[in-house]
């Protein structure tokens, strides 16, 4: 009896160790394969990182290298618009140097013509009294006198000299009157211009004095020009001097009045090119942009081929404005 029992007994220990030991195993093989997923988990999320790193590394540096390219292409874009500006600017100046020479032609021209137009007065007047003196010799010999011969004009030939007996005896020649005017020459009375200089004489003595420098005696001169003969076309040129003096010592607002004389008053002189380009200039140096602005395009639309304009031209982009205004959509 006691060995049944004790048999039954082991059995039943034996049944109850199996019972529980089976579910110990079922949990440690669920465990491992757990775990095991993890570790899988854990080494795919660490090749994921570092490929990301690398993605990030190889960002980076594309990144890096996209920056240096923009600094080298913004360092780039710098020196070419220094070089552009450089240009602009040495062009400029060529410019207002041909500006400059061509304007010196004009007041050569404008000198020559003065001088031949006087010249042609001179013949005119020469002929006049060529013509009074033919009346005169004709004149003579109607009323039955003797005609006074005049010396040949040219030098290779020798007057014919006066014979004493061609008069009869019983009759004196008349006596000639000293000091009388032609018939056809009648004289005037004195005018403010007959007193001063001839407007040649003035002005070329204000442009030499203006092209040695001496700024102050050449305003003086101008003024007289304008004073003396405001209806001659070289009264424009005065003004047109005395505008660059101003504009040569700073005095813009002085220099515009007499830049708007020569526009407004003379408008067919040929300084009105130059008058609308430096009135400009000046406008803008008085920080008066806009009117500046608009000088040079009025400058640009009359003369769009004159040195003048390409200068306005150059001055507009550098100041970054368009040639033409931008037009507002309707």
């Amino acid at each position: 009896m006691p060995r049944i029992s004790l048999r039954l007994l082991s059995v039943c220990v034996l049944s109850s160790a199996m019972l529980f030991t089976s579910p110990a195993f079922a949990v440690n093989k669920d465990m491992i394969q757990l775990q095991t997923q993890v570790q899988a988990l854990q080494d795919a999320v660490a090749r994921l990182q570092q490929s990301n790193d690398e993605r990030m590394g190889v960002m980076k540096d594309l990144v890096q290298q996209s920056a240096d390219a923009v600094n080298k292409m913004s360092t780039n874009i710098d020196g070419l618009q220094k070089q552009i500006q450089t240009q602009q600017d040495a062009q400029s100046g060529k410019i207002d140097q041909i500006s400059g020479q061509i304007q010196s032609l004009n007041d050569s021209l404008d000198e020559l013509k003065a001088r031949l137009a006087r010249l042609e007065k001179l013949t005119q007047d020469i002929q006049s009294q060529q013509q009074s003196m033919s009346g005169n010799m004709q004149n003579l010999q109607q009323s039955g006198q003797p005609a006074i011969t005049t010396p040949a004009p040219t030098s290779n030939l020798t007057p014919t000299p006066v014979q004493p007996d061609v008069l009869p005896p019983e009759r004196p020649a008349p006596p000639v009157k000293k000091g009388k005017p032609l018939a056809s020459v009648p004289a005037t009375a004195p005018t403010p211009e007959s007193a001063a200089p001839s407007v040649d004489e003035l002005y070329k003595t204000a442009l030499g004095d203006y092209m040695a420098a001496k700024y102050s005696l050449a305003s003086a001169e101008f003024s007289d020009v304008i004073k003396y003969y405001p209806e001659n076309p070289l009264s424009g040129n005065s003004y047109y001097y005395q505008a660059e003096i101003d504009y040569r010592a700073g005095h813009y607002a002085a220099a515009v009045k007499s830049y708007d004389k020569v526009l407004e008053q003379y408008p067919d002189n040929n300084k009105v090119p130059v008058s609308h380009l430096h009135k400009g200039q000046a406008l803008i140096a008085l920080k008066q942009n806009d009117a500046g602005i608009r000088e040079l395009r009025a400058l640009i639309q009359r003369f769009p081929n004159s040195p003048e304009s390409m200068s306005a031209r150059s001055k507009l982009n550098g100041m970054g404005v368009p040639v033409t205004p931008r037009t507002r959509p309707q």
